[in-house]
């Protein structure tokens, strides 16, 4: 999808002047270049055979066995490059084709230019969004939001948690070319979005959609759209109602468009032709070729097809592990951009406390005969049946790793709680909450997770705000974007683990940790059995992975490469059977 034009006379103009060419001399051309309208596609051909060695070396994208044409997708830094290598490899192209490409190049400039200064310590917003309410005042970050967002009409924006990503993102939107908006959001925040954010700090109307079936909508300035229910108004957002689209949290996203969440938000993303922004501190959950997922859809096309961003950027292929090679070069790649942009809070860095814990084998026996025939399916059953066995033992894992240290977990947790430590408990498995339910019934303890209806999450969010309780148990992954926590506490504790590092961080993110005097107190109990050892090694990996392409430049211990994660739960199984 080529970029905004936001230069018209002037830069056509200009583009004309120095579109590069010499009339006058008879030069030497080695192929053809011209653009496809019809496919938004730039078409080289008839390329002489040692350019096309070259060009697959510079342009990485293009598969080295690829012959005949090659194909880019058109955007700005796609005919800035073109030009470029024109330079040293002329091709016979148009004049109407030549323009096109001094525009891009013109166009990728002047707005790299532009946004650098933005980005820049000197910049200083001209004013401040009209509907923002009285004594609410965009924050330097929030503001270079607004700038960025404006100029690209996308932007991933990956600053960390507790930093205003949300109050951002409606400044952006806050004028009447991009409204109305709408704004889509994991279900237990829906309301949150509604009253903490749009009516606390805006004089933005608001709605939040109740139903997956259509129903005839007020009119606001933003919609509030919960993932779970977005496929059903695929199509009010195909008449281009929306004119623009907030994805909070669009880690959700990072499955593309094979999910139904991913298919129905590429529906509003591509239908809205105001801002498309995404929100998120932890866009990369496992494998870094998830950014692919997410900006694909935030910016068709801009990283190319996925083929394209395999070939250039991951080492694999796979369709649910596609690494990264180099993810500090990607990472700078998507701030060259102009994709991504992201603030580090200054606050203190965690207290990170690593605490082992038994691993009760009794608790853990009673799936020991199924995970044994599961680990073998795995390593030599059909290809249909290693993959079934491969999910059901990996959830069995964690499962029985969960159960065999509950009790061990939910001992340890006592001692923060007779100090009167207000906590928050991670978890994963109904039946461990069950078990910490029980073993820690007299702290009265609450639970905010998957299972819970929006208005018991509410109820459990007050009794714990209110100091009703010390103890509140939060699901892994149900908590993202859920504020005010750091209100009432500073004490994570990871009572289970989760295959993906990102998952903890948003878990410690609910307490602000980058926006605070007092340094936050993390605290992860280890088995020292089953699933836990291995998953605390994968996790190194996966964090690799993001910190490369979020924070490019900033160094990160190396981490071992992990080939296969469930084969080595196999591989455990078996050998633990056989001794």
């Amino acid at each position: 999808m080529s970029s905004p034009s936001f230069v018209a006379d002037d830069l056509l103009a200009a583009a004309a002047r120095l579109a590069w060419r010499d009339d006058a001399v008879a030069e030497r051309t080695y192929g053809r270049l011209a653009y496809d309208a019809e496919a938004s596609r730039w078409v080289i051909t008839e390329l002489a055979p040692q350019v096309a060695i070259r060009a697959k070396r510079i342009f990485a994208r293009i598969a080295s066995t690829q012959v005949g044409s090659y194909t880019f997708a058109d955007n700005d830094e796609t005919r800035a490059e073109l030009e470029w290598f024109m330079g040293r490899y002329p091709l016979v192209i148009s004049e109407a084709d030549r323009m096109r490409l001094a525009e891009g190049r013109l166009r990728f400039t002047r707005m790299r230019h532009e946004i650098d200064e933005v980005l820049s310590g000197q910049w200083q917003p001209s004013g401040q969004p009209a509907r923002l309410r009285d004594g609410t005042t965009l924050r330097p970050n929030q503001a270079r939001v607004v700038e960025v967002a404006r100029r690209t009409s996308r932007l991933l924006v990956a600053d960390d948690v507790g930093l205003g990503k949300t109050l951002g993102a409606l400044a952006a939107v806050m004028d009447e070319r991009f409204l109305p908006a709408a704004v889509l959001v994991e279900k237990h925040v829906a309301n949150q979005w509604q009253d903490e954010f749009v009516g606390k700090f805006t004089t933005l109307t608001s709605h939040v959609m109740q139903t997956v079936a259509p129903y005839v909508l007020p009119v606001r300035d933003i919609y509030i759209v919960p993932y779970s229910i977005a496929h059903g108004w695929v199509n009010i957002a195909e008449t281009g109602r929306f004119r623009s689209v907030i994805f909070d949290e669009c880690q959700n996203l990072r499955h593309g468009r094979v999910t139904q969440k991913g298919a129905a938000a590429d529906v509003f993303a591509r239908n809205a032709g105001g801002l498309r922004i995404g929100l998120s501190a932890t866009p990369v959950f496992n494998y870094g070729g998830e950014i692919f997922n997410i900006l694909d859809i935030i910016d068709p096309g801009i990283l190319g097809t996925r083929d394209e961003f395999v070939r250039e950027w991951c080492t694999t292929n796979d369709e649910r592990k596609m690494i990264i090679r180099d993810p500090q070069a990607l990472g700078a790649h998507l701030r060259d951009l102009n994709l991504m942009i992201r603030e580090v809070g200054s606050g203190p860095p965690p207290n990170r406390i690593i605490h082992d814990v038994p691993y009760d084998t009794e608790a853990a026996a009673a799936d020991a005969a199924l995970a044994k025939s599961l680990a073998q399916k795995v390593l030599s059953g059909s290809f249909t049946e290693r993959g079934q066995a491969a999910r059901e033992l990996d959830m069995m894992a964690r499962h029985q790793t969960g159960v065999a240290k509950a009790r061990h977990v939910a001992a340890f947790v006592k001692i923060l709680l007779d100090a009167k430590t207000p906590i928050i408990l991670g978890g994963w498995h109904r039946e461990v909450y069950d078990i910490w339910l029980e073993e820690l019934k007299d702290y009265h303890p609450v639970l905010y997770t998957g299972s819970e209806s929006t208005r018991e999450k509410d109820r459990a969010k007050a009794a714990f705000m209110s100091g009703e309780t010390n103890c509140f148990i939060m699901s892994l992954r149900s908590g993202a974007g859920l504020d005010g926590l750091q209100h009432r506490c500073s004490t994570v504790v990871h009572g289970e683990l989760d295959w993906s590092r990102e998952v903890h961080k948003q878990l410690e993110g609910r307490l602000r940790p980058h926006a605070r005097t007092d340094p936050i107190t993390t605290i992860y109990l280890i088995a020292d059995g089953g699933s836990d050892p291995l998953i605390a090694s994968v996790q190194g990996l996966k964090a690799s992975q993001a910190h490369g392409i979020i924070d490019p430049g900033k160094t990160l211990a190396a981490a071992a490469s992990d080939d296969s994660r469930i084969k080595a739960l196999a591989r455990m199984y078996l050998e633990k059977g056989a001794a």
